[in-house]
């Protein structure tokens, strides 16, 4: 049997930072985004579904609100339009990512 050859010591692990891997970059974006430009880019990207979620928000506050006021009929009316209005939204970002997987590809 052959012994195996002498052992080089590696840098240490820190595991604060994250590991270097050859030909990966961990982030697509070389700068880091703050919370608003990442809206705001993504609010471009697809500007179809911040609309969807302020319709399902706006529902249910409106359903919540006839709901505490004793309405029943309209409060039930806006419980099936948020249910609708969250649907356009899946439905959005569904489209979306199909939409950025084909754009990839080209």
């Amino acid at each position: 049997m052959a012994s195996p050859g002498p052992v080089t010591p590696k840098a240490p692990f820190e595991p604060s930072q994250p590991p270097v891997i050859e030909g990966f970059s961990p982030s697509v974006y070389s700068n880091t985004e703050s919370f608003k430009e990442k809206f705001l880019r993504k609010t471009r990207e697809n500007p179809v579904v911040p609309i969807g979620c302020l319709g399902t928000a706006a529902a249910l506050t409106y359903g919540l609100y006839c709901f505490h006021l004793g309405h029943s009929q309209r409060s039930q009316l806006m419980m099936r339009t948020r249910i609708a209005a969250q649907g356009f939204t899946v439905t959005a970002i569904l489209l979306g990512l199909a939409a950025s997987a084909m754009k990839s590809r080209s």
